[in-house]
């Protein structure tokens, strides 16, 4: 099996920055919208592809894991901006109670994470340009990072004093925790859905990563 590694991920995505994703998921027989209906993951597979991953090593083995993510800019007032919000992890209080930033899943999964910025046209659109590819590649004291480990921190804080219902959105200057998935009364069963919650990157730091990697 051949091993993907992140750089050569990178450099592989790279090679197609500019190029329509449409066109290239049918080079690799990817359903797009044959079905009638849009096949929803189908960027993200086709940037799977174009990083040199295949159906049978989706994930790098040997400690040389990496996870792809697309986020979706759109143009706002002749620049370009992130479409939303991007979920990072999800939260496991008893776990952040016990865990430290450098130690924890939130961490492990930003310094893993290959981000690629995909042109939006909207929800439907049968065309989106790779726009850029890039990592978060920085030392563990870089200030960028050390405020990331202050929202993580005053989150855990909170959680350890107050309680994982008093986690919100409005807190946290870079990345945020916040409700994630479907949530209130299940209409087969009528009892409430269990609340979860996860770590988010604001559009902020999304936007970060990539200004700082041009």
């Amino acid at each position: 099996m051949k091993i993907i590694t992140r750089a050569t991920a990178i450099s592989n995505l790279k090679k197609h920055i500019g190029k329509d994703l449409m066109k290239l998921s049918v080079d690799f027989g990817i359903t797009t919208f044959e079905t009638g209906k849009q096949n929803k993951g189908w960027k993200g597979q086709t940037l799977e592809r174009l990083a040199g991953l295949s159906n049978d090593n989706s994930q790098a083995p040997n400690g040389l894991g990496f996870e792809l993510k697309s986020v979706a800019f759109k143009e706002v007032g002749g620049k370009l901006k992130p479409k939303e919000t991007m979920a990072i992890t999800m939260i496991n209080p008893e776990e952040l109670k016990i865990t430290s930033f450098f130690k924890s899943h939130c961490w492990e999964k930003l310094k893993s994470l290959v981000f690629c910025s995909v042109m939006w046209h909207g929800q439907d659109a049968k065309h989106a340009e790779l726009l850029e590819v890039t990592s978060l590649d920085f030392a563990e004291d870089d200030d960028l990072i050390l405020e990331i480990k202050s929202d993580y921190d005053f989150i855990r804080s909170k959680l350890i004093k107050e309680g994982f219902d008093k986690l919100t959105g409005k807190y946290g200057k870079w990345v945020q925790a916040r409700t994630k998935g479907i949530g209130g009364i299940n209409p087969h069963t009528g009892e409430r859905r269990p609340i979860t919650r996860a770590f988010y990157a604001r559009t902020k730091l999304v936007s970060k990563i990539f200004e700082i990697s041009n």
